[in-house]
């Protein structure tokens, strides 16, 4: 709600707002977690793999582009469709 909100407000001032939703990411953060720990989130996504930085990355390379100018107030969910 913050996001929307926050594109209601600013978007006359041409201030977009959007915010990136990674799902569950590979990193070196969470190397050490096992495999039964990481695979049922993995099973819930639609490639049946984890998500890399560069993923990521991509939602967010979007998201600040011009060929996102008439995105404001949106979540963009880089998840590979996982839903909890």
């Amino acid at each position: 709600m913050l996001t929307r909100s926050l594109g209601i407000e600013l978007g006359a001032r041409q201030i977009r707002v959007v915010d990136v939703a990674p799902g569950f990411t590979e990193t070196e953060g969470n190397s050490h977690l096992t495999h039964d720990l990481i695979q049922p989130f993995i099973a819930k996504t639609l490639p049946g793999r984890a998500g890399l930085p560069k993923d990521i990355a991509a939602g967010v390379s979007f998201a600040v582009s011009n060929d996102a100018a008439w995105v404001t107030g949106s979540t963009i969910d880089v998840a590979a469709g996982l839903v909890f």
